[in-house]
């Protein structure tokens, strides 16, 4: 059977360690669960400062707005 996840091994400082675990706990979560959602936040942060960056250059080049060409290549870029 194959696996539909991938397992990682991460080293955290011990207090930042104790900070995961407690998060879980009182959030009634697993620390897989934690870690999903804080990749999903940093992945979403990148997209955003990318297009945040790609309109101040729009600006400066007076463009706009996006088309959907433009927003479907800056999305497959942060793949």
């Amino acid at each position: 059977m194959e696996r539909t996840t991938k397992q990682f091994t991460i080293s955290l400082p011990p207090e930042m360690a104790e900070q995961v675990v407690a998060a879980a706990k009182a959030e009634s979560r697993t620390i897989s669960e934690l870690f999903r959602e804080a990749f999903r936040t940093y992945r979403a942060q990148c997209i955003q400062t990318l297009l945040k960056t790609s309109e101040a250059e729009g600006r400066r080049r007076k463009h706009q707005g996006y088309t959907q060409d433009d927003v479907e290549r800056l999305i497959h870029e942060m793949k």
